[in-house]
């Protein structure tokens, strides 16, 4: 198999960084067993790999009403809408992981449409989907149906804020063509 760039900028050396982020690159890499390359892609600025993984950890570690699964599916859902490979792979590997199905995060970004979800999946994702593609035309209304499965304004807004972090999150992605690490690809089959 042929090596890819993890970035197609500047990849800093685990030697060259702050002890910040060298320290978060290897407590990431004690617990999953690798580092994903978009530790090492971001770490090419210090100051912003610090900002994107502080509200990055804001949203996707805050207890509130959503589960660990269907944050993950938000990220997989917009980030197929987004064709961020990157983040299709590594958060199509985490969504397997949390929801103990092996097929779900193949048919969330392949079409959530029809994918096997729950009544209260399929209205988190349709508002993501609104608010990652069309987020001007967010009406008070689209938030009924989501109320109407159990949410909360504020489960709402980290609905809205993941699926705008990760327009962020996708862009960079591809403007630095992150490869996914291999890794990604058989957890939780």
């Amino acid at each position: 198999m042929t090596a890819h760039a993890v970035s197609r900028f500047p990849v800093p050396k685990l030697s060259e960084l702050p002890d910040d982020i060298r320290d978060r690159i290897r407590q990431v890499q004690e617990k999953a067993g690798f580092v994903p390359n978009v530790f090492i892609a971001l770490a090419h600025r210090p100051d912003e790999f610090r900002a994107f993984f502080a509200y990055h950890d804001a949203l996707m570690l805050r207890k509130g009403g959503l589960t660990k699964a269907e944050k993950e599916m938000i990220v997989v859902a917009t980030s197929s809408a987004n064709q961020c490979l990157y983040c299709i792979v590594a958060h199509g590997a985490i969504l397997r992981v949390y929801a103990k199905n092996p097929r779900i995060a193949d048919q969330v970004a392949g079409n959530y449409l029809k994918a096997d979800l729950t009544p209260r999946e399929r209205a988190i994702l349709d508002f993501a989907m609104k608010v990652s593609r069309e987020a001007n035309r967010v009406e008070d209304h689209d938030f009924a149906p989501l109320h109407a499965h159990g949410l909360s304004d504020e489960d709402v807004w980290d609905v809205g804020a993941i699926a705008a972090f990760f327009a962020l999150s996708n862009r960079m992605a591809n403007l630095t063509a992150m490869r996914p690490n291999d890794e990604f690809y058989g957890m939780g089959r």
